[in-house]
């Protein structure tokens, strides 16, 4: 064929494709009352104070939890919304844990107040007890021979000092142009969607130095705060340490929360700083007194819950679109950027969406889910009970039985990466989304928000959706503090959240699920 002809076939073919795809239509008014509302009479920093101020932290199955759920049950039914209740799970999550009383101060060699908090599920001690401190200095296990007797009754440091240096960069950072140029040009990565491995094997010294402590009748147990990011007194603090040999599958090793989970010994988390203080000081042959208070209460094991509302629609009622994010936090600060944000943002979605007072075609609904800082428990027990599942276990991962409802439903949209404003929509290896996307976002170019990108993002609730091939999608954020300062750390506070980008938000997040509610179609699938 001559380049002639070529490119007269290739125009038409090009013209014929164009035809074939039906535009996008994109109610400009409506998005303009969406940003009206949501600009000018948001609400969401008052829900983020709630939610965190108030009901906050919000460790899954814990008091705190329950609280900050019959909250937002409370809150969106007073904003009209219908069927608000809590969605129970169809299997048991483990005990609830709070802190009734905690302390710790060092009453010499000189006077210091430590700072430090207690990992989730630790158990607690009774009354407040003076106890010296011992640095278990060991590097195989031959060496714990020679603290053999010497430990009843003591607090321990568990491990080596950590490295701290002077940071040079911001901890705060929004994404470059060039940056979201990179992200936008972007294409399938080599392996396919890949995923969370299991560690396998490892040294068994840890195993070894809890078995040891547990014999020798430890009183307590001091780490020092992981990863060099959480330095200047931040905690990153989780779950209390269940220990095992290496040898033993991760699968059937019991967490922390579980009824049936072993005798461990009081476990806390130090700040770096102090930690290492303490390490040299007792290097240094000073004593160390310390006075410790540490009370917890434990409620009984229990099947987990997610809380869940929705706007019905009209002549397509019975398909759904969906928002959400989860509404558990870990504990040493306020779960503001992980993730009373996020459930912020859908909060005040629903509420804009409410306030235009007309219906969408179809019921959006929204899930604010528990479990999530646990395996996206939650998100993965309501999409198996309500939309469907995988049956297969193993790659390629084709044979998918979805119920009526999951080929009812739509989409599904989340957010969990802090406090940052949304700058585009990562497409999730959905090709078919891209034109949708392209038009959605239009009315917020100007906003900063335009980019579309083919790669994947994980780690959060969206994927729940996505391994059933439902369409879940999470949006861009700017980065903030989030990887730097607020993931799961005790800086995880109401003042880390910035108005201005969760406002932004809520009104992206209310438009595109609008959006959604009143195409002629059902979002693309993959």
């Amino acid at each position: 064929m001559n380049k002639s002809l070529f490119l007269s076939a290739l125009g038409i073919c090009a013209a014929s494709f164009a035809f074939a795809q039906k535009p996008e239509k994109v109610d400009t008014t409506l998005i303009s009352k969406i940003k009206k509302e949501g600009f000018e009479r948001s609400q969401v920093m008052d829900i983020m104070s709630m939610l965190t101020d108030v009901h906050g932290p919000r460790l899954t199955n814990s008091p705190g939890y329950a609280k900050a759920a019959d909250y937002v049950k409370t809150t969106l039914t007073a904003w009209g919304l219908q069927n608000a209740h809590f969605d129970t799970w169809d299997e048991e999550f483990g005990r609830g844990w709070s802190i009734k009383k905690f302390s710790l101060q060092n009453l010499g060699p000189v006077y210091t107040s430590v700072i430090a908090y207690p990992k989730a599920w630790s158990p607690g001690i009774k009354g407040t007890v003076q106890a010296d401190v011992v640095y278990l200095d060991v590097t195989k296990e031959a060496d714990l021979e020679k603290y053999k007797g010497k430990l009843k009754g003591k607090i321990v440091l568990f491990d080596k000092p950590v490295e701290t240096t002077a940071t040079f960069t911001a901890d705060g950072t929004r994404f470059t142009d060039s940056e979201l140029l990179e992200m936008a040009n972007a294409g399938p990565v080599a392996g396919g969607q890949g995923g969370f491995r299991m560690p396998t094997g490892g040294s068994n010294l840890p195993f070894a130095k809890w078995e040891f402590l547990q014999k020798e009748g430890a009183l307590a147990v001091l780490e020092p705060s992981p990863l060099t990011r959480q330095q200047d007194g931040t905690l990153l603090v989780s779950a209390a340490t269940i220990p095992y040999a290496s040898n033993v599958p991760f699968t059937e090793r019991v967490r922390a929360q579980s009824a049936n989970a072993p005798k461990i010994l009081p476990q806390i988390v130090v700040a770096s700083e102090h930690y290492n203080r303490m390490v040299r000081q007792l290097q240094k042959g000073q004593l160390i007194k310390s006075e410790l208070t540490y009370e917890v209460e434990f409620t009984n094991a229990a099947p987990g819950f997610n809380v869940i509302a929705e706007i019905p629609g009209t002549d397509l009622k019975d398909e759904v679109v969906m928002i959400g994010a989860h509404l558990d936090s870990w504990h040493a600060g306020t779960g503001a950027t992980d993730n009373a944000s996020g459930s912020a943002v859908m909060m005040e979605a629903m509420r804009i969406i409410k306030s235009l007072g007309i219906s969408p075609r179809r019921t959006i609904r929204i899930g604010l889910w528990s479990g999530e800082e646990q395996g996206l428990i939650g998100s993965r027990n309501y999409v198996k009970r309500v939309l469907g599942q995988r049956l297969d276990k193993t790659a390629p991962f084709d044979s998918i039985k979805l119920t009526p409802a999951g080929e009812k439903f739509s989409v599904y949209f989340n957010m969990d990466n802090g406090t940052g404003k949304y700058r585009g929509i990562y497409l999730q290896s959905n090709e078919g989304a891209r034109s949708v996307f392209r038009a959605w976002l239009q009315p917020f170019e100007k906003l900063g928000a335009s980019t579309i990108t083919y790669q994947n993002t994980g780690g959060t609730d969206h994927q729940s959706f996505d391994a059933i091939g439902l369409p879940g999608f999470q949006f861009i954020q700017d980065p903030i503090e989030y990887r730097t300062r607020t993931h799961h750390t005790s800086m995880d506070l109401y003042d880390k959240t910035i108005e201005a980008d969760l406002k932004h938000n809520a009104v992206m997040t209310a438009a595109f699920a609008w959006l959604a509610a009143n195409r002629d179609e059902l979002f693309p699938r993959k």
